[in-house]
């Protein structure tokens, strides 16, 4: 077994899905297959239960599984110790909202890069709901994230701006209003598109609870910019950072609710396992983002 097929595994022992872990590792999925095929084969254990609908880890899966985890990381470390002339080389990986990553991650990219054009660097767009996640399952380096109320202990962040929540309309909406002024919300009969999961849907859950409202969900979905085009689209009421409505192409076809009180800002920074920080690669970008950051 090499690193290449440590990590293989390792993105589908944190994914749980075959068709997301082959799009992730470019590969098919019967190559996917080969793959971990090869390693119940070497290792002599069945490392995954699989069904139409299912995957999971063995009792021998997790174990092998710390110990992808062990080798990738004491890999990543004998590479930066035996870097000639302070030159490093390997792959980083970075997951952030599509947002991040032509609004936030552009100038620290460009810096890395001309610093370190050695490094190959793995840039993963998606939910910025699943940042930590990814992080904490070990699938990336680094990631753009929001600060949540509970920071990890496990998890170092360094703020690189902040940005509103903020409630958001389509112009021509028809929402209910309650009393005279023209932007307080009838919440009891406006529909609201609500976040999957993560941080905006944790604190839109505690912003009704303050008020007694039970809200008329209209549509669960992920991802702000899915959020932004079903208010586009007139469907209700949603709530998103403004700074990704600022980069929306359909910013034009969106308003900013004047709701009060009003949610409480997104600290956005950069996030890494405490860890992982001896990595090299990752130590490095971390001062650069640093510079950028202004500390």
């Amino acid at each position: 077994m090499d690193i290449r097929e440590l990590k293989i595994f390792r993105q589908l022992a944190s994914s749980l899905h075959y068709g997301r872990t082959s799009r992730a590792c470019n590969m098919t999925p019967s190559a996917l297959t080969r793959t971990i095929q090869r390693l119940e084969n070497e290792v002599g254990e069945r490392l995954f239960l699989r069904d139409n609908r299912s995957v999971a880890l063995t009792t021998a899966g997790e174990a092998f599984r710390e110990y992808a985890e062990d080798v990738i990381q004491r890999w990543a470390e004998l590479q930066g110790r035996l870097a000639v002339d302070d030159i490093l080389r390997g792959d980083i990986s970075i997951y952030c909202s599509v947002t991040a990553a032509y609004g936030i991650l552009p100038r620290i990219l460009s810096r890395f890069r001309e610093i370190y054009p050695e490094v190959h660097i793995n840039l993963q767009t998606g939910d910025a709901a699943r940042a930590l996640l990814k992080l904490q399952n070990q699938e990336v380096d680094l990631t753009i994230a929001a600060l949540p109320d509970k920071q990890p202990e496990r998890i170092r962040f360094m703020k690189l701006t902040e940005t509103p929540l903020v409630f958001i309309a389509s112009l021509d909406f028809k929402y209910k209003t309650a009393g005279r002024h023209a932007q307080a919300v009838n919440w009891l009969e406006t529909p609201v598109i609500m976040p999957e999961h993560g941080l905006s849907r944790e604190r839109l859950n505690r912003w009704f609870a303050d008020k007694n409202i039970i809200p008329v969900i209209y549509a669960q979905v992920a991802g702000n910019e899915a959020i932004i085009a079903m208010v586009s689209l007139g469907c209700g009421i949603g709530v998103v950072p403004e700074l990704v409505l600022e980069k929306s192409p359909l910013r034009d076809q969106i308003m900013i609710l004047d709701v009060r009180p009003r949610l409480r800002p997104f600290s956005i920074g950069i996030c890494a396992m405490r860890k992982n920080l001896a990595n090299p690669k990752v130590k490095a970008f971390w001062a650069i983002a640093r510079e950028e950051a202004g500390e």
